[in-house]
């Protein structure tokens, strides 16, 4: 994104704060009187221009029509670093960020395709391939999957991470664990979500 000037850098953190503190974007009256301006339309120049940058989304024609852009949310997530996904709950999108545990300094680009978030590997089902209990699974978001492929899937409120196969109406979710028998999805019958692609293992430091 297109760095802000220092002045604009002013008046989007004051739109930040205020927003996180009110739950309301301040007026333009408000910015002009917080940061100095001589009038509340040198306040609607700067937040113009703090708009064709990408930082804000303004509704015209409204006093506190500001709110913080999903690209600069989103920018401002990737510099945090990936987010930990830990518990799910049924029927909400699995980065929500209510699933949020933690986050990493991991690089998305270092796996191809890139990351979009983390989930811990629970169980022995995909040790064969070197995913083990409490390994950190870098999953690339998207709902698309190729058979042999390892993903992520969501069946009801339960999510698995397995080797992917259909074959017309069926899903096979496969383990990597000869101990292990395969997810049957009657996809007639019951809906599977696919939440993402394994793109690599972050192994846990304790191995």
């Amino acid at each position: 994104m297109t760095p802000l000037t220092p002045r604009q850098k002013q008046v989007f953190q004051f739109i930040r704060q205020q927003i996180e503190d009110t739950g309301l974007p301040p007026s333009r009256l408000e910015i002009a009187k917080k940061i100095g301006f001589k009038s509340a339309n040198a306040a609607e120049e700067h937040i113009k221009a703090i708009a064709r940058k990408g930082y804000i989304d303004v509704t015209p024609k409204t006093s506190r029509g500001i709110k913080i852009s999903d690209q600069w949310k989103l920018a401002y997530e990737n510099k945090l670093g990936l987010p930990l996904v830990g518990l799910v709950a049924a029927g909400a999108p699995i980065t929500a960020i209510e699933h949020i545990e933690d986050r990493y300094k991991v690089e998305p680009t270092i796996f191809h395709p890139a990351a979009d978030f983390l989930l811990k590997i629970r169980g022995d089902s995909m040790k064969n391939i070197g995913m083990l209990d409490g390994d950190l699974l870098a999953v690339h978001k998207t709902n698309r999957a190729k058979n042999g492929q390892v993903v992520v899937a969501r069946i009801e409120d339960e999510v698995t991470v397995k080797r992917f196969e259909k074959v017309g109406n069926t899903i096979f979710l496969h383990a990597e664990n000869e101990e292990y028998e395969p997810i049957i999805v009657n996809l007639l019958l019951q809906k599977l979500y696919i939440e993402g692609l394994a793109v690599g293992v972050i192994r846990n430091s304790g191995w």
